[in-house]
């Protein structure tokens, strides 16, 4: 506890790029939660284009509201 999943669009990040998100997001869910760096998990979820709103707007963002601490504001 606490585990994050990162639901995004494919991307190839390399493996400096994945180590610093986790490193950053890591450090944010230590200090914010008052836990410590072991007690983190961190997922990466590719998602395609084309499914996001079935697999991802529909069920977790627009269903759970409540849920959210930011929410999008899509660009056409």
């Amino acid at each position: 506890m606490p585990h994050i999943t990162i639901q995004h669009f494919p991307l190839d990040l390399g493996p400096e790029q994945r180590r610093r998100l986790a490193d950053t997001l890591t450090a944010l869910v230590v200090e914010q939660f008052g836990t410590y760096e072991g007690a983190v998990s961190i997922a990466l979820e590719p998602v395609e284009p084309g499914d996001w709103t079935a697999t991802v707007y529909e069920p977790r963002i627009a269903g759970r509201p409540d849920e959210l601490i930011k929410t999008p504001e899509y660009r056409s």
